[in-house]
């Protein structure tokens, strides 16, 4: 692995998990001093943080993280909302079997092993594990890559929100319903089934962030 790329997995890592909040500002030399290693590959890694929303770089000032309002998510969701629905289309009319996309019902037997154990953070783990496995599975590279950009921005406010939902049962049976209308290569069922699973997911989310006035995370 390059240095540009351990410099860009680490502080996205840190902006992902609020060590890097929103708005936090700090030089390229603080950066590389924080990971240890020199400024050209954190300047790299930030001019590719940069091209996919998470940071503004300032010159002669380092960088931004960017902060997401309740317009931001909304926005978020809307494009998430239409790749990941032709994702699982692409899928479905694949007629995948079972060992084809088991990935997903790991992720899903994950996430209700997770809720019965009263373990949040690993059910968001699995439930992320399950979206980015759609995409993965899809097909369709670029749709992939662009999905993946937009679910990262997302990352923050899920988690920032993640006790704040109610516990997530519906949203595991909502998974289901997609999984088996995958299974059985029934394109429009499934995907109406994870259209209405997102459509649900961000009524949720925008609802905390206008109702808990957290204007941006």
């Amino acid at each position: 692995m390059s240095l540009v790329e351990q410099a860009y997995r680490k502080i996205k890592a840190r902006i992902l998990d609020n060590q890097y909040g929103p708005r936090y500002q700090a030089l390229e030399q603080d950066i590389a001093n924080d990971l240890g290693m020199s400024r050209t590959p954190v300047r790299e890694a930030l001019i590719r943080l940069e091209n996919e929303g998470l940071v503004t770089c300032i010159p002669r000032r380092g960088m931004r993280v960017v902060p997401l309002s309740a317009d931001d998510m909304r926005e978020i969701y809307q494009l998430l909302t239409g790749l990941e629905t032709t994702a699982v289309d692409l899928l479905a009319r694949k007629h995948p079997r079972p060992k084809d996309i088991s990935i997903l019902n790991d992720a899903m037997d994950q996430m209700e092993r997770a809720l019965e154990e009263n373990d949040l953070p690993a059910w968001a783990r699995a439930d992320e594990q399950f979206h980015k496995s759609l995409l993965e599975l899809c097909g369709n590279r670029r749709l992939a890559d662009m999905a993946n950009t937009v679910l990262d921005q997302a990352h923050r406010a899920r988690w920032v929100t993640l006790t704040l939902r109610p516990i997530p049962w519906d949203s595991n049976t909502e998974h289901r319903n997609t999984y088996r209308a995958v299974l059985e290569g029934d394109w429009a069922k499934a995907r109406k089934c994870h259209y209405d699973h997102l459509l649900r997911a961000a009524s949720i989310l925008l609802k905390i962030l206008e109702e808990d006035q957290l204007r941006e995370l």
